[in-house]
């Protein structure tokens, strides 16, 4: 692993300082930021996926939709269409991504969501669209500073924290770890739900945060396993855990602590076929006797509910493990972007 950072920093260098150039125009306004006329949180994080931003954003929703009209805009990342596209329950992934589906069929009519490439003009249309608008998520957009925002949360992996890693592609850095001066909040996520006192204040002055920063910890918290299609039918001893996700291991150690587990990974985001279903089916067929299940994330799930595997699945038992997260101080977290967005 030395080695190959070795081989590659000199080529990082080069990367981490052309953004850091782009930075430094944006800072000195030669690169001009738009304001759009809506309260703007943006979230994201330093490296290449895996930090949680599917589910922090949905917590900000759920605890921010009773106050405002909410509205989520994401670049709509491996969906075959160009410019935006409004999402409906209804919306077929390919055409919208696999998190924008989930938010919208897991909140319905209570957010408004959208996908682009360009946020300005997302989120312009989007308000044009819905004029009742009274804030705006942007999903993944710590480093598309084109649009202004009033609160920038920036997450970190509490096992792959932005201070021990690089820039592409000597680590999985997007740009240099100063790029976390931007942030207004930093949240190091997938923490240990044990995490001392001592070693949060041992992280935060990894972090070296701004006066003007604050630094917060969140857990994940797994919640029940639930049917595609209907109630389970016997207990479960037996998991075939099938992952397309940046980062599978804490899914995977929460499951194997209940349960037998083999794991079958594909790369992030994606794509099945009916040849990768079939060949899952396959290996379920052998690996276990009885008791078993095949578990995918919820994410994953908007990516195997589609017509085209509808006849496949039906005779499997597959399922998809609920996801939370528990903010420690979450109130405090509440507070300091609602005093940001206000």
């Amino acid at each position: 692993m030395l080695k190959k950072t070795a081989l590659f920093y000199p080529f990082s260098l080069l990367y981490g300082g052309i953004l850091s150039v782009r930075n430094l125009f944006f800072d000195c306004g030669i690169f001009r930021q738009q304001h759009v006329g809506l309260p703007i949180i943006s979230v994201g994080n330093l490296s290449v996926g895996g930090t949680g931003k599917t589910p922090h954003v949905d917590w900000i929703v759920e605890h921010l939709k009773a106050n405002y009209t909410i509205g989520i805009l994401l670049r709509g990342y491996g969906r075959s269409s160009k410019g935006f596209v409004h999402v409906s329950e209804n919306s077929r992934r390919e055409n919208v991504g696999d998190e924008a589906l989930l938010y919208k069929r897991k909140h319905g009519g209570s957010i408004d969501v959208g996908v682009c490439e360009k946020r300005v003009i997302g989120v312009e249309k989007m308000a044009e669209s819905n004029p009742s608008l009274g804030l705006m998520i942007l999903d993944d957009a710590y480093q598309h500073r084109a649009i202004a925002r009033d609160c920038n949360i920036l997450l970190t992996d509490y096992n792959n924290p932005f201070w021990k890693d690089y820039v592409l592609p000597a680590g999985r850095l997007r740009e240099f770890r100063a790029g976390k001066k931007r942030a207004d909040v930093i949240v190091v996520t997938k923490c240990p739900l044990n995490l001392s006192n001592e070693e949060q204040h041992s992280i935060k002055r990894m972090i070296a945060p701004l006066d003007t920063q604050k630094v917060f910890f969140s857990s994940i918290k797994y919640g029940e396993v639930i049917s595609f299609e209907a109630a389970l039918r016997s207990p479960i001893e037996n998991v075939l855990l099938v992952t397309g996700i940046a980062d599978a291991d804490p899914l995977k150690k929460h499951l194997a602590a209940q349960f037998h587990v083999e794991h079958i990974a594909f790369p992030d985001h994606h794509n099945f076929s009916l040849a990768d279903v079939q060949r899952i089916h396959q290996i379920f067929d052998t690996f276990a006797t009885e008791n078993k299940v095949i578990i995918t994330t919820s994410k994953d799930s908007m990516r195997l509910l589609g017509a085209e595997f509808s006849a496949l699945l039906n005779d499997y038992p597959w399922c998809y493990q609920d996801m939370r997260i528990h903010v420690w101080d979450e109130k405090e977290l509440i507070t300091e972007i609602k005093r940001k967005i206000c």
